[in-house]
């Protein structure tokens, strides 16, 4: 691989891993030293590799130049040294030039672990939780969010700061949680990755490779939290089979030019069923214990939808789980959602009459799929429908889908 691809994929996998490690040794009231230091040595990867060439193992490169940019930084810094040193966790003396800095597998997971939990506080709105995410524990730079975002830098970069600046003040501790802690935030973390994967699901954002990375972030800090003992919940392995049962689906979710597929409309041999079959493996492993989260509903409607067959039979099992998905947790979208199902169960009309009961005046959603119930039952409501989606629509891939119902509908 040439250095012009490999720092930028190193970045993406190594640097949250140094960022996590560091920023365990210093605190949360240092974590910038951690990440001026991480930053300098992809710097002086890009500076000394381009005039010696890439070395043989790029990786342990980056880490014993971490390392040694940490001790220098100890030894050099009198105010650190006289201020900072007692308050950080680490009790090696730091002015030891044979201080080791813990950058093995097993230090980088729990570090890693200890993040997630540190940035995934709810003393931060989800928005703050997910962009902070984005930076710390997956690596994208302020550009990268505020595309995701379709913000601009200067909102996201202040987001950013402002979600490290209330850390601090409530004096957030980066450690490894115990099992009392674990028990009262899991629910906060898996919500704050579950946000994460579907900003890049379903980002309204055109840039493709950007909404598959926000996933396969999403992905990796699931599987994080799976491969430790005390975090490989049922409701994570749910999260872990709604997420692959998804994915499975992405390229066949757009055409070449960008624009949305309906499902109803993919091609099956686009999707991946390797990710169908991890999906189920690991909603296997989420059926052990009393708990059923909204994580397992929304599990179990994903893999009826990778059931391409469309029968009867699939969409009872799909209207069964948003009703049970309806009386744990309610939302607008969910029961919009459910009407389509009903449709498909009991007919249009009885849909029709449940959507129309939601009232979502401010939703294209809720227009597109009045839209689809009235076609073939009154058509011109369903022309009035479409047209009122296409003017709440915000994206031209939006846009396009409605337009091609409403000159479809002017064929009948």
């Amino acid at each position: 691989m040439m250095e012009k691809e490999l720092i930028p994929n190193l970045f993406r996998t190594e640097y949250q891993k140094i960022v996590s490690v560091l920023s365990n040794l210093f605190g949360i009231h240092h974590i910038e030293i951690a990440e001026d230091i991480v930053s300098d040595t992809f710097l002086a990867a890009a500076e000394t590799w381009a005039i010696k060439g890439i070395p043989d193992n790029p990786t342990a490169w980056l880490y014993t130049v971490a390392k040694n940019k940490t001790k220098n930084y100890f030894k050099r810094n009198d105010v650190f040294e006289k201020k900072i040193v007692t308050e950080i966790k680490y009790n090696t003396p730091l002015n030891n030039p044979e201080t080791e800095i813990d950058l093995s597998e097993q230090n980088i997971a729990d570090s890693q672990l200890a993040m997630i939990f540190t940035v995934c506080n709810p003393c931060n709105s989800n928005e703050a939780q997910i962009a902070l995410a984005l930076n710390l524990l997956c690596g994208f730079g302020i550009n990268e969010i505020s595309d995701a975002f379709l913000s601009n830098k200067e909102i996201i970069y202040k987001r950013i700061n402002r979600a490290k600046e209330k850390l601090k003040e409530e004096n957030i501790k980066i450690q490894h949680p115990n099992s009392a802690e674990i028990n009262d935030r899991i629910e906060t973390v898996l919500k704050t990755i579950y946000l994460l994967y579907s900003e890049g699901y379903y980002s309204t954002s055109q840039n493709t490779t950007l909404r598959k990375d926000l996933c396969a972030e999403a992905m990796r800090l699931t599987y994080l939290l799976i491969q430790n003992e005390s975090t490989n919940l049922p409701a994570t392995n749910a999260l872990m089979a709604l997420m692959c049962f998804h994915s499975s689906r992405f390229e066949a979710r757009t055409s070449e030019n960008g624009e949305i597929i309906l499902y109803q409309d993919q091609d099956e041999l686009l999707w991946n069923h390797e990710l169908i079959d991890k999906g189920t493996y690991f909603l296997s492993k989420s059926s052990t214990g009393n708990t059923l989260s909204k994580y397992h509903l929304e599990a179990g409607i994903a893999y009826w939808h990778t059931q391409k067959k469309d029968s009867p039979e699939k969409w009872q099992h799909i209207l069964e789980l948003y009703n049970n998905l309806i009386i744990l947790e309610y939302s607008p979208i969910v029961a919009l959602n459910r009407t389509f199902a009903l449709s498909k169960v009991n007919g249009k009309k009885e849909a029709i009459i449940e959507a129309e009961k939601l009232n979502l005046t401010d939703n294209h959603f809720y227009y597109s799929l009045l839209g689809n119930l009235y076609t073939d039952v009154d058509n011109k409501k369903a022309h009035q429908h479409f047209e009122t989606a296409l003017g709440l629509a915000k994206t031209t891939a939006e846009k396009n889908i409605i337009s091609k119902n409403i000159l479809q509908l002017s064929f009948f």
